[in-house]
């Protein structure tokens, strides 16, 4: 008989009353592995645990129902009244699979990959405490693009495009679709503007100057520290998020509910409300 893995974010009490799995220490987390015959998993918390869930856990390649304890999410798309009444209708098959692209982030030093990993919103190169601007030397496939001088840039997927990106000025870009969205950070250059690239090729950033207190950032939760000819690469992953959809909204719906679309005075969630790499927790070395 297959089982079903429930994971749950630390200090959500209804998440880990409900939890067989916990990740205890984000944005770091101790990840157990799960018995090979695990047939789905169950995430209780919100977006951030979900994306941490769909890094360490895509390569399982088991569809991932959401269940958001506290306000609505973008991936976290079940309420937790709506958490039984969902799974009955999973448990008897009656449910559809979204299938979202990852990427993969390899950061090579002195022409070794020496860090490695998966991530599902958005990699953010960017300065640390210091207000000042980065060099970053862009190439698609090895072909030069442009050397963005700006406060960073972010590679991103569609489903990250409702997260810094959105913030960041850039499109938002349906979840199913399968593009790479590159989008400077205040840019030097006004004429630098957000490019949308297939998934078929390869990002790569170098550094032409000394760097000091540069990160990379994936999904706001992890990275590293940046050095001096220091290369960052990015393309697609092998493996694709199965996300369980909501019987209870669509895609479209959950925009106009968290940005405010159609109300009266234009009311839009606070940006607090997105996974912002800035304002969760730093890279570790």
């Amino acid at each position: 008989m297959r089982s079903v893995a429930i994971i749950s974010k630390e200090r959500k009490q209804a998440a880990w009353d409900a939890a067989q799995v916990h990740l205890e220490n984000e944005p770091e987390p101790h990840v157990p592995p799960l018995p090979p015959d695990t047939a789905g998993i169950v995430v209780m918390g919100g977006d951030g645990t979900l994306l941490s869930v769909a890094r360490h856990y895509v390569s399982l390649d088991v569809p991932i129902l959401g269940v958001n304890v506290g306000g609505l999410g973008f991936l976290t798309e079940i309420s937790l009244n709506e958490l039984y009444p969902t799974m009955e209708q999973v448990l008897a098959g009656e449910y559809q699979v979204e299938e979202r692209m990852l990427l993969i982030a390899r950061l090579c030093h002195q022409g070794e990959v020496c860090w490695e990993k998966h991530f599902l919103n958005d990699a953010v190169i960017n300065k640390g405490a210091l207000a000042r601007i980065v060099e970053l030397t862009t190439w698609i496939d090895g072909e030069y693009l442009t050397t963005y001088r700006a406060d960073g840039l972010i590679v991103s997927t569609p489903t990250g495009s409702t997260a810094y990106t959105l913030s960041a000025g850039g499109p938002i870009v349906y979840p199913t679709l399968r593009h790479i969205i590159l989008i400077p950070i205040c840019p030097f250059t006004l004429s630098n503007r957000p490019i949308i690239l297939p998934d078929n090729v390869t990002v790569a950033v170098t550094f032409e100057e000394k760097v000091q207190d540069a990160y990379l950032t994936l999904d706001g939760q992890e990275g590293q520290s940046l050095q001096q000819e220091d290369r960052v690469e990015m393309h697609v992953a092998p493996h694709n998020l199965k996300l369980i959809l909501s019987p209870h909204r669509s895609y479209f719906e959950i925009l106009r509910t968290k940005l405010g679309w159609g109300e009266p005075g234009g009311h839009a969630v606070c940006l607090d409300d997105f996974d912002h790499p800035k304002k969760k927790a730093g890279p570790s070395s």
